[in-house]
């Protein structure tokens, strides 16, 4: 009663701040700020009404290429800020359109390459981000001289990028569900092609040609024709097929057909080697199902972390699908399954209030009082603290895929193994929550109810008996696959699944999803074996000969209750979620024919086995 009676009182408080609200405690300016090599930035201020040379206010950005809107400066904004509670507080917001999207000038890039050695016409994201924050200090009257930035995937990762602009005034910083590396976030994943980002394109892949300041790129979406997503993903044809018929003319599709390969063109984008020299505070912030940014938090974390010893580094990881922690829900749930109350308010209220609060109102140079990792346990469904992440405490364990079904921590002495069959043809659904894949991308797939996948012929299937006590998995997850195949090439897709004991309770919210055996998905991904040895220069299989499939999963922190069995399943398609690897090696997989798909027998070795990490 408590939790409803919070959430109530939360739900008020944030409908009465309305638009008229805002209006009447901030001011709006519009403006064109000058980069340094004279393309001008179009961005929005609210300042509030009480600032004066006695009452001021730290500046907090965002930097976009989804819009400021509403533009006009008689138009506000809904709501201000990341938060609420930020938006109470009073902060001047400031949100900007990036190069060459709505209303800003130049030629919009995805994921812009960072310039290594600048001259002073020289630009990148991370120039763009100073000569913003110059700007802002300098025009912007009574402001305290601290800044912030913020932002949720795209806007992620201009705010990751953001963090080498190395102002003096830039004083916290905060990537949720950043993009690090398109070739392992978002459009890829370990270079497999995301075929349920597929339309998503036009938004990423047409230029304007004037000012814009609403979707210039809509007419060119692909309308839904049926409340059962599937239908158009069985009826594409092959992914050269379904590129030749709707984008010959997107430019971000052309560019990932011709690089295939992890090649300079993906490495230039590649955020990661550039993250050093960062000395101000960062909090990184993700979701544990986040379908679409999972890799980019956990690895720009850990990156700061090990490049830059002068930050004041946090991690964040929730139990939200993509930007959940910014919008209430009550109860919360991901897909069917329930984490609790108010988790999104908790976040908002006692974290990321918390962390801008302190460094941009308060004690910059000081630490706040947060913790290094503030984690959710999506087993306990509880929050944990840890001093690091991955935690030093935990242990590794290894979880060995048997031919008889069983996953196993002893090691066998056989050469045994289990073999499925693989068809491009006939590939294994990813999900059979069709409606989702009318979507801009699918996400409910990342916790779903795996029993679909179980008596299919394509998908292996190693299970534990009953855990007679807790297992609680803190940190990464390696998969090391020993396989031989029939054809040249493949996907591999690692499923850990947690399975629910007979005897679960029902779910009166939810009566319709039996959740006695429930197959809840913990932890997937997917691996070309092309790339097994290379991302850059990509291999063939060699028909029935033992090979070695190596992959990290993403980290986890989830605890298998006692009562519960853990699974593990093997599979190599993954449609629609993933585009079809025709099993045939081929130079560039996007132009394979329907000719090219191969069936092949495929063998997993009892010595495979996933590597976590334990806490006891």
């Amino acid at each position: 009663m408590k939790n409803i009676i919070t959430l109530i009182l939360f739900l008020t408080s944030f409908s009465i701040f309305s638009q008229e609200d805002i209006k009447a405690n901030y001011d709006k300016k519009e403006v064109y700020i000058s980069m340094r090599d004279g393309t001008k930035l179009f961005t929005a201020i609210y300042t509030p009404k009480d600032i004066s040379s006695s009452k001021k206010y730290p500046i907090l950005m965002q930097r976009t290429c989804y819009s400021v809107a509403p533009y006009g400066e008689d138009n506000y904004k809904k709501s201000l800020g990341p938060n609420v509670f930020l938006q109470k507080d009073k902060y001047i917001f400031v949100y900007q359109d990036v190069r060459g999207r709505y209303m800003s000038e130049g030629t919009f890039t995805n994921m812009t390459p960072q310039v290594i050695q600048k001259s002073k016409k020289d630009t990148d994201e991370s120039t763009d981000t100073y000569d913003t924050i110059d700007w802002l200090i300098k025009n912007i009257k009574n402001n305290n001289g601290k800044v912030g930035q913020y932002g949720t995937s795209y806007p992620g990762f201009y705010t990751a990028v953001g963090t080498l602009a190395n102002h003096s005034a830039l004083v916290a910083s905060s990537p949720q569900a950043p993009i690090s590396d398109f070739f392992f976030d978002d459009f890829h994943h370990n270079g497999a092609f995301l075929m349920g980002y597929f339309k998503t394109f036009p938004v990423f892949g047409v230029q304007k040609t004037k000012p814009e300041n609403k979707a210039w790129y809509s007419d060119q979406s692909i309308k839904t024709t049926s409340r059962d997503g599937s239908i158009f993903y069985k009826e594409i044809g092959t992914l050269k097929e379904a590129v030749d018929k709707y984008y010959k003319d997107n430019f971000f599709m052309q560019e990932i057909v011709n690089h295939p390969n992890y090649d300079d063109f993906w490495k230039s984008r590649n955020l990661l080697p550039h993250l050093k020299g960062i000395d101000h505070a960062v909090m990184t912030v993700g979701g544990w199902y986040d379908a679409e940014d999972l890799a980019g938090p956990l690895n720009i974390y850990k990156t700061i972390e090990k490049n830059n010893p002068k930050a004041k580094n946090t991690i964040v990881m929730g139990p939200f699908s993509h930007g959940g922690w910014s919008r209430e829900a009550g109860k919360h749930y991901h897909n069917d399954v329930y984490f609790g109350d108010s988790i999104a308010t908790f976040y908002q209220k006692n974290i990321e209030h918390k962390f801008f609060n302190h460094y941009l109102k308060e004690k910059s140079k000081e630490a706040a009082q947060l913790p290094e990792a503030y984690m959710f346990d999506t087993g306990r469904k509880e929050w944990k603290t840890f001093e690091n992440w991955p935690p030093k405490e935990s242990t590794k364990l290894n979880f060995y895929l048997s031919s008889n079904g069983k996953l196993e921590t002893k090691k066998s002495v056989n050469t045994n193994f289990s073999e499925y069959y693989s068809d491009p043809n006939n590939p294994v659904p990813s999900s059979v929550n069709y409606a989702e894949y009318n979507g801009f991308t699918p996400r409910n797939y990342m916790s779903e109810d795996q029993r679909f996948a179980l008596s299919r012929p394509d998908v292996v299937t190693f299970t534990t008996d009953y855990l007679t006590e807790d297992i609680t998995l803190a940190g990464e997850i390696m998969a090391k696959l020993k396989i031989a195949s029939t054809a040249t090439d493949g996907d591999f897709i690692v499923k850990l699944i947690d399975i629910y004991p007979a005897d679960e309770p029902q779910n009166k919210d939810k009566p319709n999803v039996l959740y006695a055996n429930y197959h809840q998905m913990v932890r997937s991904e997917v691996m070309p074996a092309r790339f097994r040895n290379s991302f850059e220069k990509p291999e063939p299989l060699t028909p029935n000969a033992t090979t070695e499939v190596n992959f990290r999963l993403q980290d986890v922190l989830h605890t298998f209750k006692k009562g519960h069995k853990i699974q593990i399943q093997v599979q190599s398609t993954w449609y629609p979620l993933i585009a079809v690897n025709p099993q045939k090696f081929l130079e560039n997989p996007y132009l394979s024919e329907k000719q090219d798909y191969t069936k092949a027998f495929i063998k997993i070795f009892e010595e495979s086995h996933l590597e976590v990490e334990i806490l006891k």
